[in-house]
């Protein structure tokens, strides 16, 4: 079997693994803690994804990170996708509005926690570096922001595709407010990858 065609089967099946996994439990942190463990062993096979077959933006405009759909469900459930970044990129504390699992392939990205407080701001209560071996997992309602300082390659999976979540909210500091989040513009299709 060639490369392209195991890692197809590498990540069919961790996608079926975790569909059996909402399926049967649901969504809750100890549902999530499975997903994000069997995402970090997808991510474990840097035989089969490397920023080779994921390259970042080619730097030469203001694009720093872009995304690869990887797998995404025909009724846009368990989108996963391949974030590759040249660094130098961060987002706003955001929410995702689905459950949502980031883990790491290569590199370091630096995860920030909030809790929303009452005069509708943010206040940070935490942060965790996602890097190979580790990851983090959200709830529909959890706020986090994203930090990238190097080149690094990692794993996103939603509950529902990115496209979809049209009401993703970003907190705006110097106006604290919270804003729709913008879809994305620049996800690039890789599951024949």
């Amino acid at each position: 079997m060639d490369r392209s065609q195991e890692r197809k089967q590498a990540i069919a099946a961790a996608v079926e693994d975790i569909r059996r996994i909402e399926a049967s439990e649901g969504i809750n942190r100890d549902t999530l803690d499975k997903i994000r463990a069997r995402l970090v062993t997808l991510a474990s096979r840097t035989d089969l994804f490397s920023v080779e077959d994921y390259p970042p933006p080619d730097g030469k405009g203001d694009r720093k990170s872009c995304l690869y759909r990887i797998s995404e469900d025909a009724d846009h459930r368990f989108a996963l996708y391949a974030n590759s970044s040249l660094g130098g990129y961060g987002t706003p504390a955001h929410n995702h509005t689905t459950w949502a699992v980031i883990t790491g392939v290569t590199g370091a990205e630096l995860n920030r926690f909030y809790d929303r407080t009452e005069n509708g701001g943010v206040s940070e209560k935490g942060s965790f570096v996602v890097k190979a071996g580790t990851g983090v997992a959200f709830m529909p309602d959890d706020v986090h922001s994203i930090h990238i300082d190097a080149p690094l390659l990692n794993f996103h999976m939603y509950g529902v595709g990115l496209e979809q979540l049209h009401s993703r909210e970003f907190y705006k500091p110097d106006e604290n407010r919270w804003q729709v989040f913008p879809a994305h513009s620049d996800i690039r299709e890789a599951r024949d990858v």
